[in-house]
């Protein structure tokens, strides 16, 4: 049965199911449907699939009219689950957060699971794209295909594959970021090789799922670690009276064994704030305690308070208390040039100004207003400000949490009070620039 489907993805005679269509399904929609396959795309946002319908996009960096040339040819999206008997390929890219008490929370992984089984019929492969610990494939999703009567490998695929999207950059695209794709058995790996090798252009194997799953981990834990040590060295360059960024400048011009990180308010993004604990939660369980990756944990978790603490000294420098304050953020999402504010350090930062009294505003072009999001309780009713040489001389402090370049940082500089940089956009001396 497993050559059959491996023949299907070859001849690009499969329909695609993809669960998910947020910043990592939506893009492998598309590119699928790039290639000739026909894909179905599953959400429980009724909103994303009227979007979807109307080939209008709801990714900033994705144009709609991408969106609407793959719904003319081979691309329509449901939230019917019954459906799913039509399709060859489950691709699962649903989200996996922490809960508060920073332990894994597979519960969009395992309860969309529970949705989907049901409906699954033999001759499908399920493929897992969501970053989790090590060990989820084999012990959560497994059992729960047996439970249905699949013989795991026969009449049924499992794989893990893990999604390395980058929202917004221009050097790599899912077409040509290598995917890693690990099989619970031998015949698994086989359909999951022949599931991506028509869309990616390097399909990497590995021995288990156990090791797509680490592979994951440790690439983000690899980032995590080094931002965490770049923090640092902030915080010690600033006691010392030293530029942190012509430091790191200077270190990247050697042309081996350094590698740039670069240090913010704290870490932002769907994987690297949260990666980490996936690994040091499932390490109790072997009784090994991961200092190193907590350690850096700790350190990028305290940015925000780190940032906030310069802000109150700058502003009694001028003779001003937090409280009463008014204070505008540039940047809500996580990173330039892209919306999305999934984990965004400035949400943190923004709630934690509120809580003391500031009177809090924030522009970013990138996102026009701020939605809820499930890992803050605190909801941010304004609206995106537009900036003038006015309106920014209206406020006590300007935080500059992430550099977009639509930012007209000439005018922000001249016109601001105060500015506190935690991106290391103004270089040399400026007697407004407090860097943090």
């Amino acid at each position: 049965m497993h050559q059959d489907l491996v023949r299907k993805f070859r001849d690009k005679k499969s329909v695609i199911g993809i669960v998910g269509l947020g910043y990592v399904g939506l893009p492998l929609a598309l590119r699928y449907t790039e290639e000739g396959y026909t894909v179905l795309g599953f959400d429980i946002d009724q909103n994303k699939i009227t979007k979807i319908a109307k080939g209008e996009s709801y990714i900033e960096h994705i144009p709609s009219d991408r969106i609407a040339t793959a719904v003319q040819t081979h691309f329509s999206a449901t939230s019917d689950f019954t459906r799913i008997p039509e399709v060859d390929a489950i691709i699962l890219a649903v989200p996996t957060p922490l809960n508060k008490y920073r332990e894994p929370d597979l519960s969009y992984v395992l309860d969309t699971t529970d949705s989907l089984v049901p409906y699954m019929r033999k001759g499908q492969v399920l493929s897992l794209e969501s970053t989790t610990y090590p060990g989820t494939t084999d012990e959560e999703l497994k059992p729960r295909l047996e439970k249905k009567g699949f013989v795991v490998g026969q009449d049924t695929f499992l794989v893990f594959s893990p999604e390395r999207e980058d929202p917004g950059r221009k050097d790599f695209n899912t077409k040509t970021i290598p995917k890693v794709v690990g099989g619970c058995t031998k015949n698994c790996l086989e359909v999951g090789l022949a599931l991506y090798g028509g869309v990616i252009d390097r399909v990497v194997p590995v021995s288990s799922t156990k090791a797509a799953e680490m592979t994951k981990l440790l690439e983000n834990i690899h980032r995590a670690v080094n931002i965490g040590l770049v923090n640092e060295i902030k915080i010690v360059c600033d006691k010392m009276g030293i530029d942190v960024h012509e430091v790191i400048d200077a270190a990247a011009t050697k042309p081996f064994g350094f590698v740039a990180y670069y240090p913010g308010p704290g870490l932002g993004g769907h994987c690297i704030p949260i990666d980490p604990f996936y690994l040091t939660w499932k390490a109790r369980e072997y009784n090994v305690h991961t200092r190193f990756i907590e350690l850096a944990g700790e350190i990028n978790a305290s940015m925000p308070s780190y940032v906030l603490k310069k802000i109150v000294m700058a502003l009694n420098s001028h003779k001003k208390s937090l409280n009463g304050s008014r204070i505008l953020v540039l940047g809500a999402a996580y990173k330039e040039n892209v919306d999305d504010m999934r984990e965004s350090p400035s949400l943190v930062l923004m709630d934690k100004l509120q809580r003391h009294g500031a009177t809090v505003e924030y522009s970013d072009p990138h996102v026009p207003e701020i939605p809820h999001m499930r890992e803050h309780n605190f909801r941010f009713e304004q609206k995106h400000t537009v900036l003038t040489p006015e309106v920014v001389a209206g406020f006590d402090a300007v935080v500059l949490s992430t550099a977009h370049k639509a930012f007209d940082y000439p005018m922000i500089l001249k016109n601001s009070k105060l500015v506190i940089d935690t991106r290391g956009k103004y270089r040399g001396h400026h007697d407004n620039v407090i860097k943090a």
